[in-house]
């Protein structure tokens, strides 16, 4: 068997004042493009997930928020053709600003039992019944 390069992401439940998460749909020209995904993105050499993430939602969506603000929900390991992805999810409820689209992704809010709607990751689906039993 032969070893894959273990990837290290992290993803943000971002939630609003109604309940809803926020999922982002992965632009054309992107690899798994069409899929809809949570906000987040790769670590950078040196930097915790969290300060990735918050570097990420600043980028991706033009929002700012604290590590406080993030908590650790669960995490996803799925392991992809070539490489192996490991992806904490956190949920965060305080953030500054109006999330944009920023990366030509479309956006969208949902209730956390519509998002079995939609084409996800194999790694986010996993995910989805962590957030329905934290959000009804």
């Amino acid at each position: 068997m032969t070893a894959k390069k273990l990837v290290l992401v992290t993803a943000c439940a971002l939630v609003d004042t109604d309940g809803r998460v926020l999922v982002a749909e992965r632009p054309a020209g992107k690899s798994l493009a069409g899929l809809w995904e949570f906000p987040g993105g790769k670590l950078e050499p040196g930097e915790t997930p969290e300060a990735s993430l918050i570097r990420e939602l600043r980028e991706e969506l033009g929002i700012e928020t604290q590590a406080a603000c993030l908590a650790p929900l669960t995490f996803a390991s799925h392991e992809y053709e070539t490489f192996h992805l490991l992806m904490p999810l956190y949920v965060c409820r305080r953030y500054q600003g109006i999330p944009q689209p920023r990366e030509g992704q479309r956006l969208r809010w949902l209730r956390a039992s519509a998002l079995r709607d939609l084409p996800m990751p194999p790694a986010d689906a996993p995910l989805i019944p962590f957030l329905v039993d934290l959000l009804g």
